[in-house]
């Protein structure tokens, strides 16, 4: 019996992708070696693991442009922060969403849109560049660096693109916790039920690790009921980038070196949708869902790491005070609208 020697083709795919692995193996192992320290760090001391993941990142700047390094940098800062976005599906059902109730989801969704909206012109206000206000307003408004890093994928790449990320990163992960420590005060010190507490929390903090926490600081109940209206908010994450990415199209297409107009839904969105789906019909075990938000936690870890390293702390001190400024005007006017909302759907709720 006679065997036919491998195809030049297939042979040339397998070199093709060995030199691939090979050129991208030392910049990803660097962000992955700076995703455990800074999980290492987190679980240590405390705080949030994103915010030492960005701050070790920025230490090893000097590797940026390395030759050795750049290419998996760069892999990491995109590719895999494609990923943890998509497996972020993975965490929402849609029954999780319809438990709400309307008001609920009325009260979540009209949020969303006032402050990406608002935040926007908040930024444009404090003289910020139309594409970093509205990547400001849709951190605040949706998910914290998760969805900074999700929306930073359909804005026009520039020259200050990666600094207003790691910026708005660093900024909304800071205020985040602050406000977990600050905001079930201020829910007790109105005398709010849990379930109305936890509908606060759920939508005005930023990130799903602060919300968490401020939640079960009131109670169970508070907590399970502000971890379901954070994944509202963040089941909000798709629309709301598709038309960020529709309203930005052009320039994304004019700032690319290939001039090419981007898709309308990109593909690490399809995925976000198919695992929201596929979870929804019951057809991936809790195991598995652990794991997958495991994996989505790691990957947005190593992404946020890798985007340090292609930031110097030079840039960000000449950024000035105002998109911290920004983000704290948008973060308060979230929990404004938020207050008043649940205020106005109090009657509703069970």
């Amino acid at each position: 019996m006679s065997y036919a020697a491998p195809s030049q083709s297939s042979a040339g795919f397998f070199y093709g992708l060995g030199a691939r692995i090979q050129a991208i193996a030392p910049g990803a192992m660097l962000a992955v070696v700076l995703a455990l320290a800074a999980s290492y760090v987190a679980g240590r001391l405390g705080g949030p693991v994103i915010l030492y993941a960005l701050l070790f990142g920025m230490v090893f700047n000097f590797l940026a442009k390395d030759d050795v390094c750049q290419t998996g940098i760069a892999f990491s800062a995109k590719s895999v922060l494609r990923v943890g976005v998509a497996l972020l599906g993975a965490r929402i059902t849609l029954s999780q969403i319809a438990d709400l109730g309307l008001a609920t989801i009325l009260l979540v969704v009209t949020g969303v849109v006032f402050t990406i909206v608002g935040g926007a012109g908040i930024g444009r206000v404090f003289k910020l560049k139309s594409d970093h206000a509205v990547l400001s307003a849709g951190a605040v408004a949706i998910c914290g660096a998760s969805a900074a890093l999700a929306i930073s994928a359909v804005l026009p790449q520039t020259k200050t693109s990666e600094r207003n990320t790691c910026l708005t990163v660093v900024g909304v992960t800071t205020l985040s916790t602050i406000a977990m420590v600050l905001y079930p005060a201020i829910a007790q010190g109105l005398g709010l039920s849990d379930t109305a507490a936890g509908i606060f929390l759920g939508a005005t903090i930023h990130d799903v690790a602060q919300v968490v926490g401020a939640g079960y600081m009131i109670s169970d109940a508070a907590g399970e009921t502000a971890a379901i209206t954070k994944l509202m908010r963040v089941s909000c994450l798709v629309p709301a980038v598709m038309i960020i990415g529709i309203v930005f199209r052009k320039r994304c297409a004019s700032a690319s070196s290939t001039g090419k107009t981007p898709p309308l839904l990109p593909l690490f969105l399809v995925g976000f949708v198919v695992l929201v789906a596929v979870n929804s019909l019951g057809l991936v075990p809790v195991q598995a869902v652990g794991l997958l938000t495991e994996m989505s936690r790691w990957c947005l870890v190593i992404a946020v790491a890798a985007l340090g390293v292609k930031t110097s702390l030079k840039d960000f001190i000449a950024v000035g005070p105002n998109p911290i400024a920004v983000l704290v005007a948008q973060t308060l006017a979230l929990a404004i609208f938020g207050l008043a909302g649940l205020m106005l759907i109090m009657p509703f709720l069970s």
